[in-house]
This record gives structure tokens, sequence and C-alpha cells, in this order.
């Protein structure tokens, strides 16, 4: 294998003019583009290889909302925290985000921002003594009342607010803890809500039924807010535009169970019961690193209900869970302000790093290296079973989770990029000495097992899609379901191509007429867990060569047209969080690093002759913008938690009432965006590796 050559002057190298083709050579699009596309690989490798963690992972900072500091900082408050070393510095961390108007959004770059991060940012600051006139207050406030004031804050703030004693808990969706109970054949279940849903379900639950609170100190509290005061405040749920029975069925039980809380629930033996029992799950799925499902939302609400069970602070499984937050894997300090992340991605960036090596033919060069993150990688494989096994009590686990600790709740993203990640090693000795085979078959078989009956995959469950479930109040917060997506069902065909598993295998005939039926009309694909049609459409067309696909079809003609359709005047290809609600935003944005090479990869896999313009242009974009340490630089967020529709799947935006139906427009108010830093250096270092491989020879 050809090690890739390494310039002295990455600069130099990428700016110097190129010599003029020899008079053999027949011009092409890549002409003179040889020399620059290597240094610049071989420069970004280096600089990947920097990050590099001792132990050989690789793991970069997740950006979120505001939300996530807010939250911290209130509930630290609620547990009797309120000197905690962390919370000023979480403070600081907010006026860092706060926007110019005032408001705070999700995510970089929004046109508005987000009514609730700044609700709950403005009582997070409060609580820190930060006085109600202090100009960024003063902004943050005027802000509020112009959107329309707390009247239209989403449900999780509703019970931020109500656990520090600022809004009503019979104001809030009841959450009864006797859904424990309820059998997984039944649509109430909790293991038919997804992952994140069901473990934050339960810690709410406990809250919900003891409808705790420690109210801010009388000079802290939200009163500039309450304008005209809160006796004449309007707490009810607002009604959604278009609702149907159900949702109105549901609105009515809601109200049932609080008049049956109030005067029959509170102290009863069977409810105390559930909620012992909800007790003992919450600390039966306490992660290793001291966290709940490897987000925030279950580690937070967790160590709230924990508390107000009579955990002290010093129980094992409270300061286990305190002391996370000073874990580095979680936090992230610079100067005197911190960040606690949403989640963290060391096995999935390790998975994307050892791809982007190996697509640059960097195993030679960095042999010591790639084998200590393999290593890494293939201890990682999860052995045990977790929630998923529920539904399928007989499959033998062997999936991958996302983050350093998360063994309940492996997915089949991780677990399918980890294979692929494998691949390129099962056929040398040393690995087959430690057991690669097992792993990937073991990975292979678990993935089959998940497939969804309509023959695609979710993330972390099969068959979570019960619609129903979406359609309760408590349910407003983003996606309560956890269905198949594209992008998934793409990269474990791709895996099971590299792999070699048969073209014939069901799972994959399955798989492959699942994405067909997906195709939008456009000849694009949604994206699940990316932004948006560009990590859907890019994500799909290498999964099709990879199983062998004729790249020559016409419907693999329609998606290489769409992207070639929204390749922007510099070259790269962009696409704004605002796609996943506004029509006119769908292929369009900022350019950015990881959206042009997801879109060059999407090209490269179908390599039609007439698309080499294109994807020369996108590589000298890429050239163009590495910075002298090899690095690319983005701020936009292109990784997505959830878009905000509830259903977690591609919904109609030219539906007129679509915004007022989930009350939120392109500021994405009831969705979470995310920006994983590592995305610009994986996918350019990829999509570059790749180009190379289609350029002819002496370019």
């Amino acid at each position: 294998m050809n090690t890739i050559s390494h310039p002295s002057k990455v600069k130099a190298a990428v700016s110097a003019p190129v010599s003029s083709t020899p008079s053999c050579v027949t011009p092409t699009p890549f002409t003179g583009m040889g020399n620059s596309l290597a240094h610049t690989v071989a420069a970004a490798c280096d600089w990947l290889m920097g990050e590099q963690k001792a132990d050989g992972h690789w793991v970069g900072p997740v950006a979120s909302n505001a939300s996530m500091e807010a939250e911290w900082c209130l509930a630290l408050w609620y547990l009797g925290l309120e000197d905690h070393p962390l919370r000023p510095r979480l403070g600081k961390a907010l006026l860092h985000m706060q926007r110019e108007d005032g408001s705070w959004g999700t995510y970089w770059g929004a046109g508005n921002g987000d009514i609730n991060a700044t609700v709950e940012a403005y009582a997070a600051l409060r609580s820190l003594g930060y006085a109600a006139d202090t100009p960024e207050l003063s902004k943050a406030c005027a802000w509020i009342m112009r959107m329309g004031g707390l009247r239209n804050v989403r449900v999780f703030t509703r019970y931020w607010l109500a656990l520090i004693g600022e809004w009503p808990w019979e104001q809030t969706p009841n959450l009864p803890p006797e859904v424990i109970w309820f059998p997984n054949k039944f649509v109430f279940s909790i293991y038919n809500f997804a992952q994140w849903a069901r473990a934050t379900l339960v810690p709410l639950a406990i809250l919900s039924a003891r409808r705790p609170s420690r109210p801010l100190r009388p000079q802290d509290r939200l009163d500039a807010l309450f304008p005209q005061g809160r006796e004449s405040f309007d707490y009810v749920l607002p009604k959604k535009e278009g609702v149907d029975l159900w949702s109105s069925f549901f609105r009515t039980t809601d109200r049932g169970l609080h008049w049956l809380q109030s005067r029959f629930l509170k102290r009863n033996t069977v409810r105390e019961a559930a909620i012992r029992h909800m007790l003992e799950w919450i600390i039966r799925h306490q992660d290793a690193d001291g966290g709940w499902g490897g987000i925030q939302p279950p580690w937070v609400y967790g160590l709230m209900a924990l508390h107000g069970e009579d955990y002290q602070l010093h129980h094992p499984v409270m300061a286990k869970a305190l002391a996370a937050l000073d874990d580095p894997g979680w936090r992230r300090d610079q100067g005197d302000a911190s960040w606690v992340q949403a989640t963290n991605s060391p096995v999935w960036d390790t998975m994307l790093a050892l791809m982007a090596l190996h697509d640059a033919n960097a195993e030679e060069r960095y042999t010591p290296q790639m084998d200590k993150a393999l290593d890494w990688l293939l201890a990682r494989q999860v052995r045990v079973k977790g929630d998923w096994s529920i539904k399928l009590p007989d499959v033998e686990p062997g999936g991958w989770a996302f983050e350093y600790a998360n063994d309940r709740y492996p997915d089949t993203d991780d677990t399918a990029v980890a294979l692929i990640a494998l691949s390129a090693c099962r056929n040398r000795e040393e690995w087959k000495k430690k057991g690669v085979e097992d792993a990937i078959t073991r990975g292979v078989n678990w993935l089959i097992a998940m497939q969804s009956s309509c023959g695609g995959w979710g993330a972390f469950d099969k068959d979570n899609n019960r619609s129903l479930l979406s359609k309760i109040p408590f349910c407003d917060f983003g996606e309560a379901l956890d269905p198949p997506s594209v992008d998934v069902t793409a990269h474990v065909l791709e895996a099971f191509g590299l792999l070699g598993v048969p073209r014939q295998t069901p799972a994959l005939q399955r798989g492959l007429a699942y994405i067909r039926a997906e195709q939008e009309a456009s000849g694009a694909w949604f994206g699940r867990w990316g932004v948006n049609y560009l990590y859907g459409t890019g994500a799909v067309l290498p999964a099709l060569a990879a199983i062998g696909e004729d790249m020559t079809q016409p419907y693999i003609t329609r998606a290489c047209d769409w992207l070639i359709a929204h390749q922007q005047e510099d070259g790269g290809w962009g696409e704004s969080c605002a796609s996943y609600m506004d029509i006119s935003s769908i292929g369009w944005g900022t350019t950015t690093p990881s959206q042009t090479a997801w879109a060059l990869m999407g090209l490269i896999a179908a390599n039609r002759e007439q698309d080499h313009p294109a994807i020369a242009r996108g590589c000298r974009y890429l050239i163009d913008r590495q910075e002298a340490d090899g690095s690319w630089t983005e701020e936009e967020y292109t990784g997505t938690g959830f878009p905000g529709y509830g259903v977690g799947q591609t919904i109609r935006l030219d539906d007129p009432a679509v915004a007022k139906r989930l009350q939120q427009g392109a500021e994405l108010s009831r969705a979470f965006m995310l920006r994983y830093d590592l995305y610009r250096q994986f996918f350019p270092l990829m999509a570059l590796g790749r180009a190379a491989r289609i350029m002819p020879v002496g370019q």
C-alpha cells in the first residue's frame, strides 16, 4: 500500500503553482490537482493523528444549546448545591452564548432565537443572583415578551419552572409512575418509547408524582416574566393546530390524572410501589461513568428524582452522578466558563477517524496508532443485553454504543460504522487472533435481528414506531419515537456490502427496498441524524455502490442530479438546519466542509463521468479552505438529535399548518441540533481520499 507524501510546509504545498500537464496525459477536470490534493490529505492525516488520545481513541466536543448549561445550573440549585463551583462557570457560558437580540438559539446561525432555551437561561442566571435589570437579562426578558411570553414554552421548560417554584405542577403533563408496570405489548409500555424518551420519562414520572420544588430566593424570582401577575396568567398548555380526536382525548385524560393525583394518589400504596419500582429501574440503568442513557436529560432528572426520595448526596449512586460533572468526557472548560455536553461521542469519532485514515491509504504510515485505535474499538463491543432485548430476548448482544459508557443502549448506526471500520483489518492474521471475525459475526447477527418490519433500521430499537405515543402531552419536546431512517439503513447496507454479505440475503434485500421506497420525488433522501438531505443522499449512494447496485439506474441518476443541482458557486455544498422546517432551505445553506464531503462521497460512489467537473470543484473547495495546521473550520451545526416532528421521521412540509401544529418554525424550538466538532475533519479527509482513487493517473 502506498504511503502519503508528507509536505514540510503544508500551506506552501497547497497553494504552490501546478506544473504543466505532460503532453501524453489527456486533460481532465482533475488536471493539476494531484499534488495539492495529496498534500492536503497528508496534512489532514497529521492533524488528526495529533488529536488521538493516549489509549488510541478520538473524541471531539459536542455542541448543542444553552438549555444544557441552564438546566444543570437549575438542577444544582434544586439539589441544594447553590454554592457548587460549577454554577457560576455555567452562568458565564450562558452569557457567552447569548445572541445580540437577547435570546439564545437552538443552533449556530439560526435566524431566530428559541423561547425555551431563552426562558431556561434567564431563570438560571436569576438563580445565580444576576439582577433582572442587568443589560443581558433585560434584553432577554424583552425578547421573551415579544415572542408571546411564557405561554409558548414547551413541556420540559414548564417542568423546570415548576421545580423552582415558578409554575404550578398541576399545569404540567401528568406522568403516572404506574406506567412502569405496563406490559411490552401494551402501546403505552415504556419500552415503546424511544430510548431517550424512555430513560427521561422514568425519573420525570417520579417528579411529576411528587410535585417537588425549591423556590428561588424572593429577590431572584421571575416576576418580570409575569407582567400582569401570576394570578392572571393562563398556565394551560396551548392547543395545537389541527389536533385529532386522540390528542384531545389525551388532554382530557391528563386533566383526569391530575384530579386523581390530587385526591387519591399522593401516598397511595399502589403508587408508592410503582415509585419504588421506578427507583430500582433508575439505579439499575446507571452508566459506569455516573450518567444515565449516555445523554443529559435522564442524568439530570435522575439525580433530582433520587434526591426527592431521600437519596443523600453522599450516596454512591448520587455521588457518582455528581462526580461525572467533573469528567472531561462530559465537561469542557474555557477560561472562566464551562459547558456540560448533551452527550459524548468517543466510539463514533474513533470509527470515523479510522474510516477517514483508511480512505486516505494511511495504514502503512500510521500502523501502530491505527492498530491501537482498532484495539480500543474492538474492546468496546457491547456483550451484555440492554433494553433492546425486551423485544428480542433470544438475540445475542453484539452492538456498539456511541458514548464512553452506555452498555444499556448500543445502537445500530454505531454498530454498522464499527463493522465498516473493522472490515479493513479482518484479513490480517494478527487481528484474526484477536477475535475480529467473531466480533464482526456477532455485530452482523445483531443488526439483522434489529431490522424493523418495514425493512429499515431505527437507531436503538426494533419497530419503535407507535405513532399514538407522540400525541400525549408529554411528547411535545421533540421525538418520542425511533422509527427506521434512511441514513442508518444505508450505513447498515454499506457495512454488509463491505463485509461480503451475499446480495441475496433477505435482510439486505429488504433494506434496499426500504431505501428505494423512501426516496423523495426530487431524487434526494431525508437525513434523520445529519443535516439533512445532503446527509441522507450522501449516505445512500456509497451504500448502494458497496452492495453492488447498478449505479447507472434512473433512481440513482436522479439522486446525483439533485446533488449537482445544489452545488454552490464556491464549489461547496451546504444545508441549513432550517431545512427541517423551511422547504426553501432544503439542500441550501452556508457551504461547509462536512456537507461538501457528504455530497462528494455520494457523487464519487456513482462516479459518473459528467460529474467529474463538479467533483473537482468540490475537492478544490476543500483544498483551498484547509487551515495551515491541516484542519478545517466549521461553526455550523450539521448533526441532528431530532428535528422536532414528534414522530422521528420526515413529514410533509408543504402543509401550510405544519408550523402551527408543531409549534416551531425554522428556529426549531421543538428540535435538538448538534455540532460534532470532528466532522469538519473526518468527512473532508474521507472525500478527498476517495476522490484520489477516481483521478486518472498523472493528474
